[in-house]
This record gives structure tokens, sequence and C-alpha cells, in this order.
């Protein structure tokens, strides 16, 4: 039996999804990037809150991490989101979800049930960092793909 895809089984549908192919991976760029800026955003306003908590998963020292932690989260975050420097950031992104998936998982044994949305975000971020943005992204219209 043949594994393609729906479009080929139902041919009716090949122009709706050649039509919304491009716009339905910008939508999740912006998704993606819009709720890691708004989750990083508090932490931005108070940025060496988090200073103890990394700390005590061994990144030391906290008053360095945890501003870093802070601004990486929300300017990745827009930076998704509008498709600008869309690798670089992604890849930020996943390494600071690579240590929550650590977080949640091991140190606050929580096991997969914890680290669940951080491991599906991280898979948002690491098909960004590999793929890039867009035509629809600010990285397209510089005519570079970062």
């Amino acid at each position: 039996m043949s594994h393609s895809p729906i479009a080929e089984r139902v041919p009716a549908l090949r122009p709706f999804y050649a039509a919304f192919h491009t716009s339905a991976e910008t939508l999740m760029r912006v998704i993606c990037g819009g709720i890691f800026a708004i989750h990083g955003y508090p932490k931005l306003m108070d940025p060496f809150a988090a200073a103890g908590m990394v700390e005590g998963l061994g990144f030391a020292p906290g008053a360095f991490w945890s501003p870093l932690l802070s601004v990486t989260e929300f300017f990745a975050g827009v930076l998704i989101a509008i498709g600008f420097l869309t690798r670089p950031a992604a890849v930020a992104a996943s390494i600071i979800l690579l240590v929550t998936v650590y977080a949640h998982w091991v140190a606050f044994g929580q096991g997969y049930d914890g680290a669940e949305k951080s491991i599906l975000w991280l898979g948002m971020t690491i098909f960004f960092a590999f793929r890039g943005a867009n035509a629809h992204s600010v990285d397209a219209k510089l005519g570079r793909q970062f």
C-alpha cells in the first residue's frame, strides 16, 4: 500500500494544500515565537528572579545566567515571530528548551509529564533552526536566510 499524502489520494485538495502551505508554516512560526516571547516577558521585567533556580540546576552564578535566560527567551521569541535571524534565535531557544526538558524530567523529577510541553516547543524551535524562515519573514525581505 502506498503511503502517499492525502492530497495525492484526494486530488481536489491539492490546490487547497498548495495555497496554504507557506501561510500555515508562517502561522506556526508566529505562534511559536509569540508565545515564547510572552513567556519570557515577565522574566525580562524581573531578570534576577530565576537566579536561585538556575543555580540549583548547576548554572552559576545565577546573577549572570538568570538575566541571560530572560533576555534570550524574550528576544529569541520576538525574532522567531518576525522571522529575523530566525535560525540563530531558534538555536538559542532550543538550548533553553533542552535545559527545561532536563530540569523538569530529571532535576525536578517530573518525568515525561513535566517535560512534555518543553519537548513540544523544542520540536518547533528545532524545525525553525534547520528550516529558517520562509517567504513571509524579515529574513526573506532582506534576501538572506541566517
